[in-house]
């Protein structure tokens, strides 16, 4: 049975492709299911910063792996990985079309290949994140070059709390932190790679207008929400890009003008971050939905 996977940049229209996919799978008298691999989309009640589709806009096909978690809870890529492998088994087993769907790199790659977890230790954990809270990423980053440059060069100054895994793999291992995706054959299953791309230029005006286009419908009042939900209570979703800047902007720190602008700024940096990432996937050439459903449909009968 043959898995499609629909990865790419925010903004591509990786929704749209999905679920024309799924459509064309019914036409052909099969079924489909799709599972999230957006880290946002989990949470619920984050649902116009992360573009999640409505339950109309679903057509009526089956999804997985979204409005998993309360705000404050924390994401994590071994558990998503544990119920991501599980819903595609379910579809599988159902003698359905399973689709993964969506834009967050290393979820994304956890689902798709041989995927080995580092060690981890809670307490070392605990106290590298308060040194993260007290000096900042930049320090981490240095800390982690001057054991791991290779890891610290992959992942940047930015993300903390990535410095803070490397962090803890590497003192407990004592090994390098593996950075990046596992060889081409250690594909779990057979896979159709589809990673959506639009030319840079049409993708930054497109992400600009969608980050306006947020705040007409409404993030800021989706953010306080989120707070009486105990969005803060949590470290993942409280940073979620726009998230963060809405909360900024009903504490009187920034204006909107400057919500908007910053938000705009870290999709375009994030845009280009999961590009760079999808691009090392052993893509299919592109392919229309009547053309991906048919060779799904097709591993069916196999």
């Amino acid at each position: 049975m043959t898995l499609i996977a629909v990865v790419g940049a925010t903004g591509t229209g990786k929704t749209a492709l999905s679920l024309d996919i799924a459509d064309a799978v019914v036409a052909l008298g099969a079924r489909c299911e799709l599972v999230n691999c957006d880290a946002m989309q989990l949470y619920r009640g984050m649902d116009i910063g992360t573009a999640k589709a409505s339950a109309h806009e679903r057509r009526g096909h089956p999804h997985h792996l979204i409005d998993v978690l309360e705000p404050w809870e924390d994401a994590a890529v071994a558990a998503y990985r544990e119920a991501a492998l599980a819903a595609i088994a379910g579809i599988e087993a159902r003698g359905a079309v399973p689709v993964l769907v969506g834009g967050s790199g290393l979820y994304a790659s956890s689902a798709l290949y041989e995927f080995a977890f580092p060690a981890t230790d809670a307490t070392l954990r605990a106290e590298l994140e308060a040194e993260l809270a007290e000096r900042g990423p930049t320090a981490m980053h240095e800390r982690l070059a001057a054991v791991d440059r290779a890891a610290a060069d992959a992942i940047g100054p930015h993300n903390g709390r990535r410095l803070v895994r490397a962090l803890e793999a590497v003192t407990l291992t004592g090994e390098p932190f593996r950075v990046g995706l596992p060889p081409e054959e250690s594909l779990l299953r057979p896979t159709i790679i589809q990673h959506v791309r639009v030319e840079r230029d049409r993708l930054v005006a497109r992400l600009d207008e969608r980050v306006e286009r947020m705040w007409g419908l409404g993030i800021v009042e989706e953010a306080r929400a989120l707070r009486a939900a105990g969005i803060e209570r949590g470290t993942t979703a409280q940073q979620a890009i726009g998230y963060r800047q809405a909360l900024d902007q009903l504490d009187g720190a920034i204006d909107e003008a400057e919500a908007i602008a910053r938000t705009q700024a870290l999709t375009r940096r994030y845009a280009r971050r999961q590009v760079s990432w999808f691009q090392r996937y052993p893509a299919a050439p592109p392919a229309d939905p009547a053309t991906l459903a048919a060779r799904a449909v097709a591993s069916l009968e196999a």
